[in-house]
């Protein structure tokens, strides 16, 4: 292992109260009524994947929980969900693991699958270091989403510093497993453009996300590196890609003078 320092047993939620509400009863009422829904019909196939966007839930939640519908049948399926998004604040070479042992959220505590960071860790990619969790986000607001839906699955967080889109498929490519293990990769689209121009934007980035095709810069995705090395994977095993909602911020909370894209997309096993 490199990197490694003093922490905490447990990392505490950094964005509550300003990305998803504090309260746990209020979190909670608000992940149901994004999750009210209809889920996937009974023949449906699982995901083996998702890309999900990490704003506010006010602006993107709606958007997220289009996804995260799809797993209502995987809970007791589900083991290990690995969750990859981009770092927002801190700047270090390669991919980072935390130290602690788990995240809490105001619903509780996420428990972190040590044994297999501790793995991961052997990666000369792979930094051990709650620096990078610290703060961020990406990773933070995927999670009572996935306390409310796979409440018994363990968590790999990783945030995606200066990487490869190469490295990152190594990664998942180490972590792939069978049916146990979900990945889910936390990105954004474009960033404060004007709601018709992000609407183009996003729509070819949407048409390289659902042709497997990498490639994608930080102009159309904040969570780029991760996005190119989950499409760099399914390529390689041949997964299909599925559009589950693509919206932005003009669409949901804000005004469309500048505008946040989000997607949310399905890969499944061909």
């Amino acid at each position: 292992m490199r990197g490694v320092a003093t922490a905490p047993e447990v990392r505490l939620a950094a964005v509550a109260g300003l990305f998803y509400p504090a309260s746990d009863v209020e979190l909670r009422a608000t992940l149901d009524a994004l999750l009210a829904g209809p889920g996937p019909a009974p023949a449906a196939p699982a995901p083996k994947a998702l890309i999900v966007p990490h704003a506010g839930y006010v602006y993107s939640g709606s958007v997220a929980s289009e996804a995260f519908r799809a797993l209502r049948p995987l809970a007791g399926v589900v083991h290990r969900v690995v969750l990859l998004g981009p770092s927002h604040r801190e700047w270090f070479q390669g991919l980072a693991v935390p130290r602690a042992r788990a995240f809490a959220t105001p619903l509780g505590v996420a428990a972190i699958d040590t044994l297999t960071v501790s793995r991961l860790a052997a990666l000369p990619t792979v930094l051990v270091s709650d620096a990078p969790h610290a703060r961020e986000h990406s990773v933070e607001v995927q999670l009572p989403f996935l306390q409310r839906l796979l409440p018994e699955a363990l968590l790999v967080p990783i945030v995606v510093g200066e990487a490869t889109a190469a490295e990152v498929e190594e990664v998942i490519d180490f972590l792939w497993g069978g049916p146990e293990t979900l990945i889910v990769v936390s990105s954004d689209l474009s960033h404060y453009h004007p709601y018709r121009q992000a609407q183009l934007l996003d729509r070819a980035t949407a048409a390289s996300i659902l042709d497997a095709r990498p490639g994608l810069t930080g102009e159309d995705a904040c969570g780029c590196i991760a996005v190119n090395g989950l499409l760099r994977t399914a390529r390689r095993r041949g997964l299909q890609v599925k559009l589950l909602d693509l919206r932005n911020s003009g669409d949901t909370a804000g005004d469309r003078d500048r505008v946040v894209g989000y997607g949310a997309f399905g890969f499944y096993d061909a």
